[in-house]
């Protein structure tokens, strides 16, 4: 199989791995999905290596690579926060919420602010040339978005894969009517509301 086969079903079963342990996390499934990530960590010692081509094809493997990257410590860190009975959201960060059979956690000083310095809420714009091949942004995207709702109090869970399609559509006809060469999206609230703003770079 050539190296862009071997590309495209990775990003395939990146986006499958990804479903799959999100159905772990949410209670739907029992296990984690441990054969269907070692299938696709075979797939990426395969293409380790395997000659490039081209510079696009190059730049393609490194684009892929980072994203599974990206995947598998998020994963990593919410299998270990779930194992030692924590609940956690996007990159590790602590969410302000318990499973049911957990006590409630003792009053705590500073238990309003998280652990770490709050975003801003005017987060930098992120900028998508191709919804599909910029996964890492679309991903860095997604984490500005959940955790702005997350301030606002915005009830309702947001499906990456949801996310990802809807970046898509709107990057594809703003490059395609604006003629630009990408799209800034950035993130607003109003009135306790959290919206997309894009706008086309030329």
């Amino acid at each position: 199989m050539s190296l862009a086969a071997d590309l495209d079903l990775a990003e395939k079963l990146i986006r499958q791995l990804h479903i799959e342990w999100e159905k772990f996390f949410g209670g739907v499934e029992k296990k984690p999905p441990n054969e269907l990530r070692a299938r696709v960590d075979a797939l990426f010692r395969r293409m380790a290596g395997a000659e490039t081509r081209n510079n696009a094809e190059r730049f393609r493997l490194q684009t892929v690579q980072a994203t599974y990257a990206t995947f598998t410590e998020l994963w990593s860190k919410r299998l270990r926060a779930l194992e030692e009975g924590q609940v956690y959201g996007l990159h590790g960060r602590a969410l302000r919420q318990h499973a049911v059979a957990m006590p409630p956690p003792p009053p705590l000083p500073a238990a309003p602010a998280p652990p770490a310095p709050p975003r801003p809420p005017a987060a930098a714009a992120v900028r998508i040339r191709d919804a599909g091949a910029d996964s890492a942004a679309v991903l860095r995207l997604f984490d500005q978005f959940i955790e702005a709702r997350q301030r606002t109090g915005q009830a309702g869970s947001v499906a990456f894969e949801q996310f990802q399609k809807l970046i898509g559509q709107q990057a594809s006809r703003i490059l395609s009517e604006k003629g630009a060469q990408a799209v800034d999206f950035r993130l607003e609230t109003k009135d306790g509301k959290v919206s997309l703003k894009a706008k086309a770079v030329r």
